[in-house]
């Protein structure tokens, strides 16, 4: 199992995919210890690559086989996930961190497509009481997601009913209304557009959208519920693709209210979701090794810690704060009382872009120069440092990657990441860098070896590019579904990885050539392997 789960070189040795000598310290463990994880389905980022970390770490991750947990086709089966954790909950797991939606739906696609009853579903939500009662030692970490409200049909990515296509940016925005009519009051127009989009979207479309969120919602009460009683060790609910004012977020807030009296350390609801799960386990083994890692964080010139980015509902600082608490970490703020500095790359105008945008090029900003030479500072004074790079949206930002490269010290870094989402992005970082005062030098530069071709490569560059040409490939197919053109789109992909190894990343020994692959039928995310 443990091989099946290595991706991005993880089947090779340090020795031969860089040029450099690896560090041999910190021999591994004969029998490493185990912790239970199901993830809410099996795209790379949620799967292989978050169990890389954690085995990286030193540790054993049992995890679902890939054909039961929920994929893009597949809403995924609650009922074999239950009879798969109630075999494999052995005495030598040290901790289980499990996905809610995974357990109550299927999968996170499933939370918002399904079918279930309302009745069926909170059943499936008594099921976590009975197996905490029955695994008492047990730690248990939990998460689930509070529904998304997708700006439109587009950017749903087809993962809404079908009705949303065509009816998602009235949804939107009928919902954002009804949200700041709660938070603030609206403008007399303001008050003329609900009412005509009320008349706009069709009744049996809003009601069956009302009726899946009522679900979900009753749903992560009864999480809550739990949590209060202290059946889990945390629950984090998080608001997945969100914004200032949407559904997700007026939900949120009430769902935040519910638990009020609940330590933040045991719950909270969380901007975010995909990241998650990392957060969790390693909030698993920082609780397991009595771990309390110090960090402190460092922004970019401009908005900094008051930019409030694309898919959130808040400032990233009050993300990355509630990040802190689910990790069971300490933020301090002198840097020389840190175990490691989490750099955070933002743009000084407080907004956040896509990769994609023409804007993202190798041309640096003065805010680059200055972000870099932070960086650079810390480690030549010896500090521990990760970067999240959240000035773009769904892929790094060039301009960076090009100045980190030029001063060599890509390799140097603890952790990286810059994909999807701004919290996926800080999460993700914030977890690795924590983890890597566990692994080897190789190990950690693997991982940054991950980060680098799938949010630099491949995200912000090789993706656009393929994209923008997939006509010129026979066959039916387009971005979101690529059928016929799946396997000559991942060849393409994979000529131009292997000349990116070897234009950027000179630690990386230039014969090195890549598989990829479209797991999901999809451009969005790949998985990329060593040949």
């Amino acid at each position: 199992m443990k091989k099946a789960l290595k991706i991005l070189g993880v089947a090779l040795s340090f020795i031969g995919i860089f040029t450099a000598t690896p560090d041999a310290n910190a021999k591994r463990k004969n029998e490493p210890e185990k912790i239970l994880y199901i993830p809410h389905d099996n795209r790379p980022i949620v799967y292989d690559q978050t169990v890389d970390v954690i085995e990286k770490a030193g540790y054993k991750v049992i995890i679902p086989p890939k054909e039961i947990m929920g994929s893009r086709d597949d809403l995924g089966n609650p009922d074999r996930l239950w009879e798969w954790l109630d075999k494999n909950a052995k005495k030598d797991i040290r901790a289980a961190v499990i996905s809610s939606d995974a357990m109550l739906y299927g999968s996170l696609v499933s939370s918002r497509k399904h079918y279930y009853d309302k009745q069926v579903i909170l059943e499936r939500a008594e099921l976590f009481k009975e197996f905490h009662n029955k695994h008492k030692k047990l730690p248990l970490y939990v998460f689930g997601s509070v529904m998304r409200t997708p700006r439109n049909g587009v950017a749903s990515g087809y993962e809404e009913p079908d009705y949303y296509r065509n009816y998602g940016a009235n949804i939107f925005r009928y919902t954002a209304l009804i949200d700041k009519l709660e938070l603030e009051g609206l403008t007399p127009r303001e008050n003329k557009e609900i009412v005509f989009l009320q008349k706009l979207i069709p009744a049996r479309a809003m009601e069956d959208w009302m009726n899946r969120r009522e679900k979900n919602f009753e749903a992560n009460e009864k999480l809550v519920d739990m949590a209060n009683e202290k059946i889990f060790d945390c629950l984090l609910l998080g608001r997945d693709d969100n914004a200032p004012f949407s559904q997700t977020h007026l939900e949120g807030r009430n769902l935040a209210n519910y638990g009020a009296k609940i330590n933040r350390n045991k719950y909270q609801t969380i901007a975010g979701i995909d990241e998650i799960g990392l957060i969790l386990l390693t909030r698993a083994i920082n609780d397991y090794t009595n771990t309390k890692p110090a960090v402190f964080v460092q922004y970019n010139e401009g908005k900094g810690a008051a930019t409030v980015p694309t898919y959130s509902d808040e400032m990233i600082d009050t993300s990355i704060d509630s990040e802190f608490f689910a990790l069971g970490a300490n933020r301090v703020y002198e840097a020389n009382r840190a175990d490691f500095i989490l750099a955070v790359n933002t743009n000084p105008d407080g907004k956040t872009y896509e990769a994609p945008d023409p804007n993202n090029t190798i041309a640096a900003r003065q805010s680059t120069y200055s972000f870099v030479s932070s960086v650079q500072n810390y480690l030549d004074s010896g500090n521990s440092v990760a970067v999240a790079d959240i000035s773009f949206a769904n892929g790094s930002d060039n301009a960076l990657m090009e100045q980190l490269k030029n001063r060599q010290i890509l390799f140097k870094l603890k952790s990286y990441s810059g994909w999807n989402t701004a919290t996926n992005s800080t999460g993700f970082a914030l977890s690795t860098g924590i983890l890597t005062k566990k692994m080897t030098d190789g190990d950690k530069n693997q991982l940054l070896l991950t980060r680098y071709l799938d949010d630099w490569a491949y995200q912000a560059n090789i993706r656009g590019t393929v994209a923008a040409r997939l006509n010129w490939i026979e066959g039916e197919g387009y971005y979101n579904l690529l059928e016929d053109k799946r396997y000559d789109a991942a060849a393409w992909c994979e000529q131009l990885l292997t000349n990116f190894i070897r234009n950027n990343l000179t630690e990386v020994k230039s014969s090195t050539k890549v598989s990829v692959d479209f797991p999901w039928n999809r451009m969005f995310e790949s998985q990329i392997r060593f040949k």
